[in-house]
């Protein structure tokens, strides 16, 4: 099983960014799908997850300013980033609990990690 994200890159305090995460290769079911985060000298957090049935769950530090969204037909998960603010500096993982058997285990996958960047 492969994450692939992308949509990463520079941009001013206020302004937006999308990320999105495609899962690929042997999969049965994905049940949540989400985003976590790692700044410098800081540990990986949880910034949004989605269920298969769409609950959704933010840290309290983006409520209001991110939005997390998926498809499930596509195995995708995508998170729009809005009002970003220099703290929001970040490497961003996506991260999917994926089963590739019937009756198999649950296991988690991660995503290569994309840079995001807000300037003051």
């Amino acid at each position: 099983v492969q994450l692939q994200a992308s949509g990463g890159g520079l941009v001013q305090a206020g302004g937006s960014l999308r990320l999105s995460c495609a899962a690929s290769g042997s999969i049965f079911s994905i049940s949540s799908m989400g985003w976590y985060r790692q700044a410098p000298e800081n540990q990986r957090e949880l910034v949004a997850t989605i269920t298969s049935g769409g609950r959704t769950n933010y840290a309290d530090s983006v409520k209001g300013r991110f939005t997390i969204s998926r498809d499930n037909a596509k195995s995708t998960v995508s998170l729009q980033m809005n009002s970003l603010k220099p703290e929001d500096t970040a490497v961003y993982y996506c991260n999917a609990e994926v089963i590739t058997v019937r009756y198999g285990t649950w296991n988690n996958y991660w995503g290569q990690g994309t840079l995001v960047t807000v300037s003051s």
